[in-house]
């Protein structure tokens, strides 16, 4: 018996430090947290679609590299 209800008060005592952690430690309102998550997607797609335009121009150059064995391949796409 003495067991349980030290875990019971245990899990309480837990339970409401985080609860008070997070209510403390909350960054931003809901709205505003919205807004930064929104920022911080569309900046990662711009990323993204940047790396992607990259990889897209290095392929097609060693595309170009296999269609004429005989061209010379740029040092920096050996």
């Amino acid at each position: 018996m003495r067991r349980v209800f030290s875990f019971l008060l245990g899990t309480a005592s837990g339970a409401l430090v985080g609860a008070t952690l997070a209510i403390l430690l909350t960054p931003a309102s809901g709205a505003d947290l919205r807004s930064e998550l929104r920022h911080r997607v569309t900046k990662f797609l711009g990323e993204l679609e940047e790396a992607a335009q990259q990889r897209r121009a290095e392929l097609e150059r060693q595309l170009e590299a296999m269609r004429h064995p005989g061209a010379e391949i740029p040092l920096e796409d050996r």
